[in-house]
């Protein structure tokens, strides 16, 4: 019995076990089925896609860059192919020891060793960094027959943009450059991260900048086939990418190559503009800068060069450049005082060379006196005293209320970054500007001096032209631009340039009149007469002298006692043809002296240019950039006979 009992006991013990490893069993299959059920069905679209990504790669395709012409067509910017020596320094091994032995296959530089150490500062270890840019088909041979003993080495097909003129225009150009980091976090934070893939350049400068969402394009890509190795085997699927727009520009090159001309190895910057519209038909910042230099990753010694050269290639003199506007400023202060009703044309202030106030004596240029002098005669003459006298009855801020809507002191908002405002001085400037209390107030003597264009008084040559134009069409104020319009190189549909409306400053027509006479009396009869000498055209102008240092009350300024760097800088603003303008510029040529001297015969050869269709003689062009010229000497060149060939 006990035998029986113990058989019977086992027997209900292994029912339970197999009872319980049926249990477990049938748990784990219904896991098991649960589990394919949600990964056959639940998951089948999202899993099918990551089965697929393993098998293909997405691959961009960078977007050819658009073009940059300017007013007539000719193009300014544009793009070629080469082929590049690329590193991946996280794949590559030791980098000392790959380059060396990349050095026995292709020609490697010491400039291109420094340049890539640069890159390999700016950039992250897993980029793909160019150690060598247009590569000869002889060596892109000789590598890919050797290309299995560089890991994290290949040859890439790229574009370079290519800027044909060199140095002309290059401050309103620009230049692109590699992706930094600052900029590749910007582009990762905004809507165009996509667009960027693949993208290693970017506008840094000029219009490449300020119209880089138009010339960029759209980035396509390509489904890739790939291997287990990671190999493309085969194209899946392609979206081509789409070229960036064509930009022109309101810049006539060939004039802008001439004025630079004219400039020779002076520093100085002049802006033409159209008073008609604000179209910006030249501006010029000299010394200038090769725009090439950058496409690739310019160099340490030509970087060194150009940044810490003496006469600042790299500032963008037209736009960054603050100066006084000596005498070119009493044309505004006439038209203010007309508008305010501080004076009348033939107010007569008498002029004996100079005129004091509060203890200090404020001297004409070279303390001769003019006698009565009214409106007209002022500016024809260039009185000082009369505009000593009328800054202190209108008071610093009469003056500044009127010339802030002129665009002085503003930023005009033309289409280039990196504007200044420059200083158009009022008692809120002056607390706002200065942290100690005898600083920050207002002394009524400052205010004489800014009728002469001098004192706090310092703004932009684009400023300049800008006000000139302004009072030259009468009154309203255009936005200067450069952009004409840009071109859908696909539609070739034409998108002109999105402008707001011009702003009409309501001055009195008559008093704008009276300012464009005594303007038009300085070419005819004035300070500019010798300049414009037989010009077959009207046209209207101010001469200026701005002093680059101060001179004391009792000194008398001269020229040949000074540095070169101290010496006055010379001014001249101008529009033409008088009766209907056409054309407004603003010139300065620093330390070079007397703006009649120096500054007008640029402007005048700008107007034969652009009216008369006249280009100077190879003499007259020596001449004026030595600063011997007036009027044009020698017979000039028809503008269509000059050859338009890149340097």
């Amino acid at each position: 019995m006990t035998e029986l009992r113990n058989v019977e006991a086992d027997a209900s013990r292994f029912r339970a076990r197999v009872l319980v490893v049926g249990a477990v069993v049938l748990l784990a299959f219904c896991l098991l089925v649960a589990r394919l059920v949600f990964l056959q069905v639940v998951r089948h679209e999202d899993l099918a896609e990551q089965a697929e990504s393993n098998r293909t790669a997405i691959v961009p395709i960078v977007p050819h860059r658009g073009l940059i012409e300017d007013r007539n067509g000719v193009v300014l910017a544009s793009n070629y192919s080469a082929y590049t020596l690329e590193i991946t320094p996280s794949k590559a091994g030791v980098l000392e020891d790959t380059i060396n032995a990349l050095a026995e296959v292709v020609d490697i530089t010491p400039r291109d060793r420094r340049r890539f150490k640069r890159l390999m500062e700016e950039s992250r270890s897993f980029e793909s960094l160019p150690l060598r840019t247009r590569l000869t088909d002889a060596e892109v041979a000789r590598f890919a027959a050797q290309n299995y003993r560089f890991p994290g080495v290949e040859v890439k097909a790229r574009l370079f943009r290519s800027y044909p003129f060199g140095e002309v225009a290059s401050h309103a150009i620009g230049y692109i450059g590699r992706i930094n980091e600052a900029e590749k976090a910007r582009i990762q934070d905004s809507d165009d991260e996509a667009n960027y893939r693949g993208t290693d350049y970017i506008g840094k400068l000029g219009i490449e900048q300020s119209f880089e969402q138009q010339l960029h394009g759209i980035t396509g890509v390509e489904q890739m086939e790939t291997s287990a190795g990671g190999r493309a085997v085969r194209r899946l699927q392609s979206f081509p990418a789409t070229p960036g727009n064509t930009v022109t520009l309101t810049l006539d090159i060939k004039l802008q190559r001439m004025i630079e001309d004219l400039f020779g190895d002076r520093r100085g910057a002049l802006v033409a503009i159209d008073p008609r519209n604000g179209e910006v038909l030249s501006l010029v910042s000299k010394p200038t800068f090769d725009p090439n230099l950058f496409v690739e990753g310019i160099d340490f010694e030509n970087w060194a060069a150009l940044n810490e050269s003496l006469d600042k290639p790299l500032l963008n003199r037209a736009l960054r450049g603050t100066y006084p506007p000596g005498s070119t400023y009493k044309p505004f202060m006439g038209l203010a005082a007309l508008e305010s009703g501080k004076r009348t044309p033939g107010y007569i202030t008498q002029d004996n060379g100079s005129w004091t106030f509060g203890g200090h004596t404020f001297r004409s240029h070279g303390d001769h006196g003019l006698g009565p002098v009214d409106m007209f005669r002022s500016i024809v003459l260039s009185s000082n005293v009369y505009y000593y006298q009328l800054a202190n009855d209108m008071g610093v801020d009469a003056i500044h209320d009127f010339m802030a809507p002129l665009g002085f002191g503003q930023i005009t908002g033309i289409d280039l970054g990196g504007e200044v405002r420059g200083v158009l001085p009022s008692q809120a400037w002056k607390r706002n500007a200065y942290k100690r209390p005898e600083h920050r107030r207002w002394y009524a003597g400052e205010t004489i001096s800014l009728g002469i264009g001098q004192g706090y008084n310092t703004f932009t040559m684009l400023q300049l032209a800008h006000a000139t134009a302004t009072v030259a069409n009468g009154g309203v104020a255009y936005r200067p631009h450069l952009g004409m319009f840009t071109t859908d190189v696909m539609t070739r549909e034409r998108h002109p340039a999105v402008l707001e409306e011009p702003q009409n400053l309501g001055f009195k027509k008559a008093n704008v009149d009276v300012i464009k006479r005594a303007m038009v009396g300085v070419t005819q009869g004035g300070t500019g007469t010798r300049v414009f000498a037989g010009a077959r055209y009207v046209s209207g102008g101010k001469t200026g002298t701005a002093q680059a240092v101060t001179i004391g009350q009792k000194d008398k300024y001269n020229s040949k006692k000074l540095e070169e760097h101290q010496r006055d800088h010379a001014l001249y603003i101008a529009f033409a043809p008088a009766d209907e303008p056409r054309i407004a510029v603003a010139v300065i040529v620093e330390n070079a002296g007397w703006g009649a001297g120096v500054a007008a015969p640029i402007a005048r050869r700008v107007f034969d240019y652009w009216l008369n269709g006249e280009y100077p003689s190879e003499e007259d062009l020596a001449a004026v950039r030595k600063g011997q010229a007036t009027a044009p000497i020698g017979k000039p060149r028809r503008v269509e006979d000059i050859p338009l060939t890149a340097p």
